[in-house]
C-alpha cells in the first residue's frame, strides 16, 4: 500500500522566494485549466483534453509575453497542476453520478494566493534527489534543509512540498510499503479488544483500561481567544493583521499537531498489541450538531478510526466496525439483558436481571467486542472486516524500529 511520510523543511530566503514562484505558477496553470473547461461548457463545446490543455497552457503560454515567467519553474510542477485539475473534475462528475463515496463534491474553484494551503508536486522524472548530507534537492529551487524525524523505509516515488496556514514548509514523500516487511515487524497475536470512544475518557477498552481525553483544544482556548481578539482588532490589509493571522494559525497548528501525535501513538499501540479491534460506527456529523460539538471535534474520533483502519490493513490486523444503533450502553455484558436507555450522567448502573454493577463505559466496550464477533475469535479466525478506505493523511511510524533510509 502507499503511505505518506511528512518532514519539516527549512528553506532559506532565496529558496522561499523560489518556492513562492513555483506555488504561483502552479496556481495560475490550475486556474487557466478551470477557466478553459468553463468556457467550453458555456459554449456547449467538448471539454479540451489533457494534451490540448498542456500544449496551450504550458508549451505555447511560455512563448507569450504574458506567461513567459512559467519557464522559471520546473515543467513537472506545471504538468502536475494540470493533473490536479483533471482529478478534481473527475471527482466532481463521479460525485454527481453517485459513483463516489462520501459527501458530495463541488465543482473545482479558482485557487487564490491567499489560500491557507499551497503545494507543488515533483514526480520521479523531475530529477529531484536527497543529497548525501540529507538535504532535499529540488529542480530550480536548490538543496533545502530537512528535519529527518525518522528514516524512510523505501525509496519515495514522489514528493509534495506543502506550505500550511502557519507558514511552515513540509516535504510529503509517497512510499510503497513492503507487505512482507510490515508483517514481520508485527507478528500475530491472540489478543482482541473492544473500544468505546467517549468524551470524559477518550477511549475505554474492554479489558477495563481507561485512556483520558487530552482535550487539546480546551486547554489552549485561553491562548486562542487572546490571539483571535488581537487579530480582530487589526486593520484589514495591514502588515500587523498578517502577523496576527500567523499567530492564530500557529496556535491552531500546535493543537492539531498534538492531537495527531496522540492519535498516532495510541492507534499504533492498540494495533501492535491486538490482532482484532472492534469499534462503534459513530455518527460524528450528527453529534457535531449538538451542544457537545466543540468537545466532539476536539476528540477527533474520525481521524483516530481512520488511522486504525489503514494501520490494521498494513500490518495484517482485523478492524470491525459495528452499527451505531447497537444498544451497547443499554445491554448488560454479563447476562445480555437490555435495561433501556440512560442519561449521560449515569456512569454506573445495576442490572435488574442479574444484579451486576456495570461501569457504563467498560460495559459498552465489552458489548462492542461481543457484537463484532471478537469475543471468541482466535488469532487468524475469520471475522467481519470493515471497509478500509485509502489513506490520504500524513502517516507516522512511532514506536517502530527504523528501516533503511532512502537517502
Amino acid at each position: 500500500m502507499q503511505l505518506r511520510y511528512a518532514f519539516r523543511l527549512y528553506p532559506n530566503v532565496g529558496q522561499r522566494a523560489a518556492l513562492a514562484r513555483a506555488f504561483g505558477c502552479a496556481r495560475v496553470v490550475f486556474n487557466d485549466a478551470v477557466r478553459a473547461r468553463e468556457d467550453a461548457r458555456k459554449a456547449e463545446q467538448a471539454f479540451p483534453t489533457a494534451g490540448q490543455l498542456s500544449r496551450k497552457l504550458i508549451t505555447e503560454a511560455k512563448q507569450t509575453k504574458e506567461r513567459s515567467w512559467l519557464g522559471e519553474v520546473s515543467a513537472v510542477v506545471l504538468q502536475q497542476s494540470l493533473r490536479d485539475a483533471e482529478t478534481a473534475y473527475k471527482n466532481f462528475f463521479a460525485s454527481l453520478k453517485g459513483a463516489r463515496k462520501g459527501p458530495k463534491v463541488g465543482a473545482p474553484r479558482l485557487k487564490s494566493r491567499k489560500d491557507a494551503r499551497q503545494s507543488i508536486r515533483f514526480t520521479a522524472n523531475a530529477r529531484w534527489s536527497i543529497t548525501g548530507s540529507g538535504r532535499l534537492n529540488l529542480p530550480k529551487i536548490g538543496a533545502v534543509k530537512v528535519k529527518w524525524s525518522r528514516t524512510l523505509p523505501a525509496t519515495p516515488t514522489s514528493v509534495t512540498v506543502v506550505k500550511d496556514a502557519a507558514g511552515r514548509f513540509f516535504a510529503s514523500f509517497v512510499i510503497d510499503t513492503d507487505p512482507a516487511a510490515d508483517q514481520a515487524r508485527m507478528p500475530p497475536t491472540d489478543r482482541t479488544i473492544g473500544i468505546d470512544l467517549g468524551l470524559t475518557h477518550f477511549a475505554v477498552l474492554s479489558d477495563g483500561t481507561k485512556i483520558d481525553s487530552p482535550r487539546f483544544l480546551r486547554r489552549a482556548e485561553k491562548k486562542l481567544k487572546k490571539a483571535q481578539k488581537e487579530l480582530s482588532r487589526k486593520q484589514k490589509g495591514s502588515r500587523n493583521r498578517a502577523k496576527a493571522r500567523l499567530k492564530v494559525a500557529r496556535a491552531h497548528a500546535k493543537v492539531a499537531d498534538a492531537r495527531r501525535e496522540f492519535h498516532h501513538q495510541l492507534s499504533t499501540k492498540l494495533i501492535s498489541e491486538n490482532q482484532g479491534i472492534a469499534v462503534e460506527d459513530l455518527s460524528v456529523a450528527g453529534l457535531a450538531r449538538t451542544r457537545l460539538a466543540k468537545s466532539v471535534h476536539d476528540a477527533g474520533w474520525t481521524s483516530f478510526i481512520s488511522m486504525l483502519e489503514y494501520k490494521a490493513e498494513r500490518y495484517g490486523r482485523t478492524l470491525v466496525r459495528i452499527g451505531r444503533f447497537e444498544p451497547t450502553s443499554q445491554t448488560c455484558s454479563t447476562c445480555g439483558a437490555v435495561d433501556g436507555p440512560k442519561p449521560l450522567n449515569v456512569r454506573e448502573w445495576t442490572c435488574t436481571a442479574c444484579g451486576t454493577v456495570n461501569d457504563r463505559d467498560t460495559n459498552a466496550a465489552i458489548n462492542v467486542k461481543t457484537a463484532a464477533g471478537l469475543a471468541v475469535s482466535a488469532c487468524g479466525a475469520p471475522v467481519r472486516p470493515g471497509a478500509i478506505p485509502a489513506q490520504r493523511e500524513e502517516t507516522g511510524s512511532h514506536g517502530f524500529p527504523p528501516g533503511c533510509c532512502a537517502a
